[in-house]
């Protein structure tokens, strides 16, 4: 298991990355740095089930472990989707935070993945783009 940590600093306020973040619109347009398409369904309550698609149906289910608004959002990864299909798989403490802090100037993203080491080259290819999406919306909001 390795850990991977991306950070971009963002001027806007934590609510509105948030918002950015995990709004379904907002969310479809950064998360198209890992697949165009993407999309969620579920609530981002915690210990909820979410299950992340690309738009073949295939992707990956998590339960939210912790939503703190405004602050983190952390989920730990459970198994794959294929087709619709859910294939629970033994990726130990798998899990994606992202974690807002704000200082005088500027609001901090940080994105921490504990991940396996057959999706590092993946995460550091997409992350930073994705990241630079959350900012490029986060800036350019009304």
């Amino acid at each position: 298991m390795e850990t991977l940590e991306f950070e971009i600093k963002i001027n806007a306020t934590p609510e509105k990355i948030w918002t950015v973040l995990w709004d379904d619109m907002s969310y479809r347009q950064w998360t198209s740095a890992f697949s165009k398409g993407s999309f969620y369904v579920g609530t981002w309550d915690e210990d909820s089930i979410i299950k992340f698609f690309d738009p073949n149906n295939n992707g990956m289910y998590s339960r939210v472990l912790k939503n703190d608004p405004n602050k983190e959002m952390t989920f730990l990864h459970l198994g794959e989707i294929y087709d619709g299909v859910e294939t629970p798989q033994d990726w130990g403490n798998a899990t994606e935070s992202y974690i807002l802090e704000e200082t005088e100037e500027e609001t901090i993203l940080k994105a921490t993945i504990k991940s396996s080491s057959e999706f590092k080259d993946f995460f550091e290819e997409k992350f930073p783009a994705a990241l630079q999406n959350v900012k490029n919306l986060a800036e350019n909001q009304l």
